[in-house]
């Protein structure tokens, strides 16, 4: 079974929703059996706090259903995951501060969205409703290509 995991900041807005669609992909799939996933924050801020209301509102009228309970990123994360998608470049920069094992497969989500490939995911924190629909469309797409990627 591989197992993904999806880092952003604080772990309220970016990676619990890129969390939430990998697993809708995988259970639409029914490759629940292949892939577990996970999500956390480079940072401290948010740790045992639900995810951001206005990220799962925007999730729910898109049809998605989650919860999650925020936490931080470990080095034990980098030893226990095949694959760790970062959401922008500075989580990136983050995640290869503590790699220490020279994990080989830590990329930037949006390396596998084909509109925008390479570019960071916009944190929507500070943003209006707009902005949790234009991160979550962008996961929606970015995590169905992973899935796509993982399974060649």
């Amino acid at each position: 079974m591989k197992k993904i995991l999806f880092v952003c900041l604080g772990n309220i807005c970016r990676s619990p929703l890129a969390e939430a669609l990998f697993r809708k992909h995988i259970e639409e799939q029914k490759l629940s059996h292949k892939f577990s996933c996970d999500s956390c924050g480079t940072a401290g801020y948010h740790i045992g706090k639900q995810p951001d209301s206005r990220s799962v509102a925007n999730a729910k009228q898109n049809g998605l259903l989650y919860t999650h309970i925020g936490r931080q990123l470990t080095k034990k994360d980098i030893q226990e995951f095949d694959y760790i998608l970062a959401m922008d470049k500075y989580n990136y920069e983050d995640i290869q501060e503590m790699n220490k094992i020279e994990h080989q497969h830590i990329y930037k989500i949006r390396d596998f969205d084909l509109s925008n490939k390479g570019a960071d995911v916009p944190d929507p924190y500070y943003g209006g409703a707009q902005g949790f629909q234009e991160v979550y469309t962008i996961l929606d797409r970015a995590t169905l290509h992973l899935l796509e990627e993982l399974l060649k």
